[in-house]
């Protein structure tokens, strides 16, 4: 398996904070403001940290480590925040600067939906040049190499595997997933994984109404219920938009990833109105399963 995670360009942790934003990805700005006695360094100092990497420096040695590592255990929680932490500069820290240290931790660009989209045939690569500039994070996998353009966007990462089906299960929980390969065979078993993990709310497959039903009737017969099967959208794509060139096609899919998106997001806003309401109140709040197309 090929993963082709890009690096990060930056040195410096503004430089980091541009890339962020331009890959759609969540991080942590960390940032020295407030010190007493000796300190590595100055208060203003600042650092950002990413799920997997970390731009300029606060310091070094054990308070950057453990500042590094409360970081990314905000970014796991995938809640905008701002915290305070103060570190006595002593041996229980591993440092002996005598001095102390207070860090501001200020959670930002979470909440990126992230897409993993199976195949990388004529419709992906007319799909993912548009959906890369929606405010998601996207997985592009086939076990065909040589089909990826040779440069893209910033928040699209480029997954070779031999077999795509396995990468279902290390998806993030909230995935979701757009099926286009090119074997019928491969998009059922890529469906199947799919549908046996309860926390990937959204599973677009591409095909004819006839393709949909054979595949629903054997999920059926395997023993998928009725809430898995809500989970299946296909054929994905909004139905007001005509055509089956690749591009058109690609629009479609886009329409309807689009009203999801924006689905979601008055989801999440409702869903946080409803927790302080139930607080307040002792309400309660239902979400609502999503249909298939």
């Amino acid at each position: 398996m090929t993963r082709a995670a890009p690096s990060f360009r930056a040195t410096h942790w503004h430089e980091a904070i541009a890339e962020c934003q331009e890959r759609n990805e969540g991080y942590v700005l960390v940032t020295v403001v407030g010190t007493a006695g000796s300190t590595p360094r100055e208060p203003g100092s600042k650092m950002v940290v990413t799920a997997s990497h970390s731009i300029d420096t606060i310091g070094g040695g054990h308070l950057e480590f453990d500042a590094i590592a409360r970081a990314r255990e905000f970014l796991a929680k995938g809640e905008k925040c701002t915290q305070l932490h103060s570190y006595p500069l002593s041996s229980s820290l591993g440092q002996c600067c005598g001095g102390a240290v207070k860090v501001l931790f200020d959670v930002c660009n979470v909440h990126q939906q992230h897409i993993a989209i199976f195949g990388a045939g004529h419709v992906a690569k007319a799909l993912v040049p548009i959906l890369a500039q929606m405010p998601v994070r996207i997985s592009w996998i086939d076990n065909r190499e040589d089909l990826f353009p040779s440069s893209l966007p910033a928040n699209v990462q480029k997954v070779v595997e031999e077999a795509p089906e396995s990468e279902v299960r290390h998806l993030d929980e909230n995935s979701w997933l757009i099926i286009l390969t090119h074997d019928h065979q491969l998009d059922y078993r890529i469906t199947e994984q799919a549908l046996k993990q309860p926390s990937l709310p959204f599973v677009g497959l591409i095909g004819s109404d006839t393709k949909a039903k054979r595949f629903i009737t054997k999920l059926t017969q395997r023993g998928f219920d009725d809430n898995a099967l809500a989970r299946l959208f296909t054929p994905i794509g909004n139905r007001d938009i005509p055509g089956k060139r690749p591009i058109e096609v690609a629009v479609s899919i886009s329409a309807q990833i689009i009203e999801h998106l924006h689905a979601n997001h008055t989801a999440v806003a409702s869903d946080k109105s409803a927790e302080t309401n139930a607080e307040a109140y002792t309400g309660e709040h239902t979400k609502h399963p999503a249909k298939v197309v």
